[in-house]
């Protein structure tokens, strides 16, 4: 029997782009750049954004190996979709394993998907439901600019034992980390009333809690014991002094 391949090769298609991740292997993302894939291990499909545009694609593996891959347009992604095996999005989400779920949007996928109900019977983990939302909403490893996120919950990282009976020691997910303190919700609201700039349209914050900057400003220090002498606030030191500065700091909502 003949064996159907998922392959790239960078040197030949310089459009199409792709990342992987593999902890097993050393330097993945290398080896990533050149592989072949067997149709028969693919296991999910989904259509993502790369750059803000609908162009991408990702797949992953029955090694739990992510691939994604960037096309010219939406219409080759399509294409492509229909090319590879009907495995939908797989089959954790109580989803049907066709095509048109692996090209369906987020807003779809999270209706047609039983995951709320299962959490809310507890079920699964809240770790679990928050992987399941940051994975429909088309986050992902392979993108600096679009990876996983997950709320600020606790609020004491400073106490030898956590109480967990405590209300206090609880954030308020009622509002984002932009209006917890209320003195600078105050800031950004006074800001976007009083702006007048014929060039910039008003806003509340001047930076955004996801960009491959913020990413790498945690993994660099999870990764890598370097020392630099960078701004204090913009680097990651502890838990403890990140979440201070995202409610103090103007400049820090992430």
């Amino acid at each position: 029997m003949k064996k159907s391949y998922c392959r790239h090769n960078s040197s030949v298609d310089n459009n199409l782009h792709t990342t992987a991740i593999c902890p097993d292997v050393i330097l993945a993302y290398t080896e990533g750049l050149h592989g072949k894939w067997l149709f028969t291990e693919i296991r999910a499909i989904f259509s993502r954004r790369y750059l803000l545009q609908n162009t991408a694609v990702e797949i992953f593996m029955a090694n739990r190996m992510a691939v994604m891959f960037n096309f010219p347009d939406a219409a080759t992604v399509k294409k492509v979709v229909h090319s590879l095996p009907r495995v939908g999005v797989g089959t954790n989400f109580g989803l049907p394993q066709t095509r048109r779920i692996s090209l369906a949007t987020p807003k779809q996928l999270f209706k047609a998907a039983n995951m709320t109900q299962r959490w809310q019977r507890r079920e699964i983990t809240n770790f679990e439901y928050l992987i399941f939302v940051n994975t429909i909403a088309g986050r992902t490893y392979n993108d600096l600019n679009q990876y996983p996120v997950f709320p600020w919950v606790i609020t004491n990282y400073d106490s030898d034992e956590l109480d967990l009976t405590l209300p206090s020691n609880f954030r308020d997910l009622s509002k984002p980390i932009g209006a917890l303190n209320p003195k600078r919700a105050a800031f950004f609201s006074d800001r976007f009333e009083s702006w007048e700039d014929d060039q910039v349209p008003k806003f509340h914050y001047g930076t955004h809690y996801s960009t491959s900057s913020f990413t790498l400003m945690w993994l660099l220090r999870i990764l890598l014991p370097i020392t630099t002498n960078d701004h204090a606030d913009r680097t990651f030191s502890s838990v403890s002094r990140a979440w201070r500065n995202c409610q103090r700091d103007t400049s820090d909502v992430k």
